[in-house]
């Protein structure tokens, strides 16, 4: 609904915000629930670095972010006299967290035996992603203008498919007893409308349905979903006020390793980029178009500012605005979750949590949002496209297996050499190809639907300029390749070239299509 823009002062909180709210602010809860548990159990960081200096400046962070996102749909709603306009999400770069802490800080806790150093890493890897954010925020609304919507929300969706969807789905599959019965609420809710009593909001029904199940099995033997009383009772030690101090000195004594850094913050800081792209087109297909220098700068000053205060994990603008704003979400919901966090990370409330409720009960609403976002790929495209929204998905599908590939090889020690490649070959896994293809999966997935779209609409000369960007992409290593360098892969880069040129040979010579039939005209 549109109001004279003069006259119109949107409100702060709607009904569908309780909806959005429990479902945004569980999904962050999870990613912060995740992050202790990687700089616990991963890292093996002393609590006191963990609740005392690192989950403070997180919540700092991702509460700035959030109330920032919440100003942002305010002014939106204001300029143009809607009252649906929905805030856009906001939290800690998922993949991002599994990359600073397997990449960046644990091999340096390994070779160095200090946490302070690998902490020190992950501050300055955060610092030049920002930068690389910050300086991005400038281009993003020209990339944005010159790149199909196919390809933008096609190389989001392999995103959500598999690295939002795929672990959840798995983890639920675990246990299912609690796991089935939570996705089944949030769809009977989200997607078939069924009201709760008394309208209560779905995610909380099921986090409450999961808990009960989680500790109703106590009663019969081991928890269901890992959940104990002496667990519970050791997390209220954690209890106390804690707020992020500054700490420069560390960002700056990880400039150290540098060169480790460099080979993934560039990278990753580009992939951020597009991402958020990414998500500034999804938003605007679900109708609220944001400025998408501004979205991109604000995830680089805030995590700049964090990274200042103690948090090496990198901002990101999430995947899901149109999920969000179905449920009734408009801005008070963002703003509701920045105070939360706050909360949750400077009264050392996150371990309690932690142990009451199950992640799993948690999990199916990640796995509805990757549902919503890679159907939102084929919704909002022209069916004719739908091909190159496909061809987004593979890098994805591949830089996924890659990983589970791997992930497989390490945990069993297995040495990577010719013979293993052969025989991973004959079982029909490709390891190399996988990498190759999976290396930079948003942005080769981004380019190759960029250059279908344009085959497709038979605008041949920007489908070759896409081609030569692949090439140029793909020799200094951001697509195809493990690092950063010239020449990573060669022979991929030649053969985005040579399509370049086969593309403009046949913009310049090939024949004109042929024009449809004539409808004939009967007169009575």
């Amino acid at each position: 609904m549109t109001t004279a823009p003069a006259l119109f002062r949107p409100k702060l909180w709607v009904p569908g915000d309780w909806n959005a709210f429990f479902g945004f602010g569980t999904n962050i809860l999870v990613n912060l629930l995740t992050l202790t548990g990687l700089l616990r159990f991963v890292l093996g960081f002393p609590d006191e670095l963990v609740f005392g200096r690192i989950l403070p400046a997180t919540g700092l962070t991702l509460g700035l972010s959030a109330i920032y996102y919440a100003w942002l749909a305010r002014d939106l709603a204001k300029r143009t006299g809607r009252d649906d306009v929905c805030a856009m999400p906001s939290g800690p770069g998922v993949g991002h967290m599994f990359i600073v802490v397997f990449v960046i800080m644990l091999p340096i806790k390994l070779k160095t035996g200090d946490p302070i150093k690998a902490w020190e890493a992950g501050l300055t890897w955060v610092c030049i992603q920002s930068v690389v954010l910050m300086i991005g925020g400038f281009i993003g609304r020209w990339v944005r203008k010159v790149t199909p919507r196919a390809a933008l929300l096609g190389a989001l969706a392999g995103v959500s498919i598999t690295f939002i969807s795929m672990r959840p789905a798995l983890m639920m599959y675990l246990t299912p007893g609690i796991g089935l019965v939570c996705f089944v609420l949030l769809m009977a809710n989200w997607l078939g409308g069924v009201r709760f009593y008394r309208g209560l909001p779905a995610g909380l029904v099921a986090i409450i349905a999961g808990t009960l199940i989680a500790w109703g099995s106590t009663l019969f033997g081991p928890g269901y979903g890992g959940l104990s009383l002496a667990g519970l009772t050791e997390s209220f030690t954690h209890f106390g006020f804690r707020v992020p101090l500054p700490v420069v000195g560390h960002v700056f004594s990880g400039f150290e390793f540098l060169g480790v850094l460099l080979v993934t913050a560039i990278p990753f800081g580009i992939y951020d980029l597009v991402e958020a792209i990414d998500n500034v087109e999804s938003a605007a297909a679900a109708g609220d178009s944001y400025p998408t220098t501004r979205v991109l700068c604000a995830d680089g000053v805030i995590s700049f500012l964090g990274c200042l205060v103690g948090n090496p994990f990198i901002l990101a603008v999430y995947i899901g605005h149109p999920g969000w704003k179905a449920m009734g979400g408009r801005i008070g919901y963002s703003m509701a979750t920045g105070v939360m966090v706050i909360v949750l990370c400077w009264l050392g409330i996150v371990p309690v949590i932690l142990a009451l409720v199950p992640v799993v009960a948690i999990l199916p609403i990640l796995l509805y949002i990757g549902m919503l976002i890679g159907s939102q790929a084929f919704q909002e495209t022209p069916s004719r496209h739908a091909p190159a929204v496909i061809l987004a998905l593979v890098p994805n599908l591949a830089a996924w297996a890659l990983g589970m590939v791997k992930g497989t090889l390490n945990a069993s020690g297995a040495t990577v050499n010719d013979a293993l490649l052969a025989k991973l070959g004959d079982e029909g896994v490709l390891l190399h190809g996988l990498e190759v293809l999976g290396s930079g999966a948003v942005l080769a997935g981004l380019v190759l639907a960029a250059i279908t779209v344009f085959i497709i609409e038979r605008q041949l000369w920007r489908a070759a300029a896409f081609a030569a960007v692949g090439a140029g992409l793909t020799f200094l290593g951001f697509m195809h390749g493990e690092r950063i360098g010239f020449a990573e892969s060669p022979a991929v880069a030649g053969s985005y070239l040579l399509v370049a040129l086969t593309l403009a040979a046949l913009a310049k010579w090939a024949p004109p299509p042929p024009r449809p039939p004539e409808t004939a005209h009967h007169h009575a």
